[in-house]
């Protein structure tokens, strides 16, 4: 095809200056009544407009050739349709431009290039020629020029220019020259065809535009052009400005990765591609479920998917990393050697029989059955007694991993859950951490202090612990973080608390309770001279052997300086002594290599406590009752005295609690209706005042085991009788008279003997709780075993009254008189 009609030029390249007065008067001599015709391929010329065109095809070739001096007008007319390579009449637009060629330049290869400058419109009649070129007549057409005086037209032109310009400068920076001849007001004539020319849109609205005949009606019209282009302009430019920055930060973050890529290459590897790699290599070695494979690698492709420099990237590695580094299938093998347990258990806590024998027991059956779950176990009992050290000791004598988690003043549900992978520093909970420390999926797992959880806005981590201590359940416990089910079925639990009424009941009833007691002074002792002291002479630095402390001053530290059911302070009084001889070593002053009682005051002071012992029965109503406090046994004094008034009055004091007011009414209450049976004046009752108080009565006391010490303390007062020497007792009553059983039996015989009691009081029932304790403790006491009050009066009050009785004689003649 040959090359075809087009000006060589663009809207920032043209210049401006080319232009010249559209108004241009023609050389009429060199017009004919025809006009030979040029084809222009989609362009529109406009009057006064210098422009060159390519000149390729036949017919153009043969007009240009045939000029002769004479003839040096042509006229410019735009195809219809451009891919018509020889266009006839009907593919010519009616109006063109009448323009004058200026030079005619020889390109070679039957090519040329004309420089024309446009003067002005025409519209051709009827084409008369067609061979060699088109010959058409024509007419010129009249253009109504806008007055200068016209506001209206000025402002319109001045738009024009404000809109052209604004178009040049978003297509780039225009030059100077061409900004500075638009601005002018010279240029004002020619504003119109240089944009007509110059404007990107298609060739029929351009043509329609040429056609117009009033020029006021072509600058409209021209504006309402440019302000749409305008528009369009700046719609593709911020197109064209959000693709480019998104296209930058992306080559950007490419080219910094190829970079990063190419150094971790040089340095070895690409880093992140390693570590997925160690991850799958890992994952193959796994003894998991195929669920928990499945989830692993699809988690893992999620991690190719991410960029390393995204926050998720971390979060996701994490994840993997943890699935990784639990235990899945992995379980330490118990050892079943009962003989080794016992021992092991046997060295490491003296006393805690129950407790041991529950152990063993597991192991039994678990050496039998081979596939128990493991129980959940709650020892419960007062502070300092080995409830925590013990599960060390258990997982030694099983062979198992050990771990810990303390609970106390736990109110976040999440700690035991774990957090979801959506929240900021999600971690997994508790439970999952320590088994992904313990390296093992069977470990003794303690749950420390499980009676001090709380609860808040946050959840109920109690709640979120029925899973865990549940063994039908925790075989599929779920964690939010790990969001696959993880066995917790052969992890053996072991709770501790020291109150069971703060625990919630749902709780307790997962839980096998077994109760571990305060340790009596023999006991201590025993733990003193094994455990603690060796313990402490390793840690102050004194050599095994260079110091022991005796039995006689430890029992006077256990008594007097410490008031406990567990060690832990006794362990304090043993550090504080220690540090003294270690002073007296590092200082080469002399020191006892075995410390006595009478060397316990330059050691740990003046005595801080002082035991009850036992007063005597030279006053009626005062008995010995024995009670079970938070520090272990401790006997207490019933006191009762009667003051003539009104009668029927009764008053209670030493800080009693509710429990055991309601002991002291029945009490009361039975010397009233067995009045006559106890040998007591029923008119008494109604003449006297009774008042009964428990001495140290700033410390709390309640509970009903002081039942048959309060009215043995009435019976006595009411019948001035006194009672049995070195007599102790406890137990409840009824309102009927019936002795029942109370707990804490073992701390209270206990606290009885070290008190100088011989003999002691007890429901019929408490005997099985006499003979769990080891005979060597009760050696020297006399048990007397009641179930009725009458048995106990019989048994507590002597027929001998004491000395300087209340007269009750008196009172029958007050009241006949």
């Amino acid at each position: 095809m040959a090359p075809e009609e087009y000006p060589e030029t663009n809207v920032i390249s043209f210049i401006a200056s080319d232009f010249v007065d559209g108004n241009q008067e023609i050389d009429e001599s060199q017009l004919g009544e025809t006009l030979p015709l040029l084809p222009l391929r989609n362009t529109i010329v406009f009057p006064g407009s210098t422009l060159p065109i390519s000149v390729g095809r036949k017919k153009s070739l043969d007009l240009i050739k045939s000029f002769g001096k004479k003839q040096k007008y042509i006229g410019l007319v735009c195809q219809k349709d451009s891919i018509v390579d020889d266009p006839a009449e009907n593919d010519l637009y009616p109006v063109g431009v009448i323009a004058e060629v200026i030079r005619v330049i020889e390109l070679g290869d039957n090519n040329l290039s004309i420089i024309v400058q446009a003067r002005k419109r025409f519209e051709w009649q009827q084409v008369v020629q067609t061979e060699p070129y088109l010959m058409a007549t024509f007419k010129i057409r009249e253009y109504l020029k806008a007055s200068k005086e016209d506001k209206e037209f000025k402002a319109i032109l001045d738009s024009i220019r404000d809109s052209l310009l604004h178009m040049l400068h978003m297509l780039g920076e225009p030059p100077k020259e061409l900004v500075q001849t638009l601005s002018s007001e010279s240029f004002s004539d020619m504003l119109i065809s240089y944009s007509g020319t110059n404007l990107p849109i298609d060739a029929h609205e351009k043509q329609e535009l040429l056609s117009i005949n009033d020029e006021k009606e072509q600058a409209y019209r021209l504006l309402m052009i440019l302000n749409r282009e305008s528009q369009i302009l700046e719609l593709k430019m911020n197109i064209q400005m959000k693709t480019r920055e998104d296209l930058n930060q992306q080559q950007k973050e490419y080219f910094l990765q190829q970079q990063i890529k190419t150094i971790q290459e040089e340095l070895g590897g690409n880093t992140q591609q390693i570590e997925i790699d160690e991850f799958r290599k890992r994952a193959k070695e796994k003894k998991w479920s195929d669920e928990v494979a499945k989830t692993f690698e699809k988690e893992i492709q999620k991690l190719e998917r991410l960029n390393p420099q995204s926050p998720d990237y971390s979060v996701q590695f994490g994840y993997l990393q943890t699935i990784l580094e639990l235990p899945w299938g992995i379980y330490t093998k118990d050892n079943f050697n009962l003989k080794n347990a016992q021992k092991v258990l046997d060295k490491d806590h003296f006393g805690m029989e129950k407790v041991k024998e529950r152990i063993i027991e597991h192991l039994a059956v678990l050496k039998l059955k081979g596939d128990l779950k493991s129980p959940i176990l709650c020892l419960y009992g007062p502070p300092g007694v080995g409830k925590t050290s013990l599960g060390k000791s258990i997982a030694e004598a099983l062979n198992r991993k050990y771990v810990r988690v303390s609970l106390g003043g736990l109110h976040d549900e999440a700690e035991i859950r774990g957090h979801r992978r959506t929240y900021i520093g999600a971690i997994p909970g508790r439970i999952i951490q320590n088994i992904q420390k313990a390296g093992s999926s069977n470990p003794v797992f303690v749950l420390d202090e499980i009676d001090k959880i709380g609860n808040d806005f946050r959840g109920d981590p109690s709640s979120a612990l029925l899973e865990v201590l549940d063994p039908e359940q925790n075989s599929t416990f779920h964690d939010n973080f790990l969001a696959i089910d993880y066995d917790l079925s052969k992890v053996l639990f072991i709770a501790t608390a020291n109150n069971l009424n703060s625990i919630p009941q749902p709780l307790l009833d997962r839980m096998e309770l077994i109760n571990v007691g305060g340790y009596i002074t023999e006991e201590k002792i025993e733990i003193a001279h094994r455990h603690l002291i060796p313990k402490e002479l390793q840690n102050h630095g004194i050599a095994k052997g260079a110091f022991t402390i005796s039995k006689p001053a430890l029992q006077k530290i256990i008594e007097n300086y410490t008031r406990e059911s567990g060690v832990r302070e006794l362990n304090k009084k043993i550090a504080k002594i220690m540090r003294k001889v270690a002073r007296k070593i590092a200082s080469e002053e002399p020191y006892p290599k075995t410390l006595k009682v009478s060397d316990l005051k330059e050691y740990l002071g003046i005595e801080e406590y002082s035991r009850d012992s036992y007063q005597g029965n030279q006053y009626a109503g005062v008995v010995t009752g024995l009670a079970w406090t938070a520090v272990g046994g401790e006997i207490l004094f019933v006191e009762s005295s009667l003051s003539r008034g009104k009668g029927a009055k009764l008053t209670l004091t030493g800080n009693l609690g509710d429990v055991m007011k309601e002991s002291a009414m029945l009490a009361m209450e039975y010397i009233h209706s067995h009045a006559q049976e106890l040998d007591i004046d029923p008119e008494i009752f109604e003449s006297w005042n009774t008042h009964i108080h428990v001495p140290e009565g700033a410390m709390p006391k309640d509970g009903p085991s002081a039942g048959i010490t309060m009215i043995t303390s009435l019976a006595s007062a009411y019948t001035q009788r006194k009672v049995r020497p070195n007599l102790a007792m406890t137990g409840e009553i009824t309102l009927r008279g019936k002795i029942l059983p109370v707990g804490g039996i073992r701390e209270k015989i206990l606290a009885a003997k070290r008190a100088g009691i011989k003999e002691i009081i007890l429901c019929r029932d408490n005997k099985k709780d006499i003979d769990e304790i080891n005979p060597k403790y009760v050696e020297g006491l006399t048990f007397h075993y009641v179930s009725d009050v009458k048995e106990v009066l019989d048994l507590a009050l002597m027929d001998e009254k004491v000395d300087q009785p209340k007269n009750f004689s008196t009172i029958k003649e007050k009241s006949q008189k």
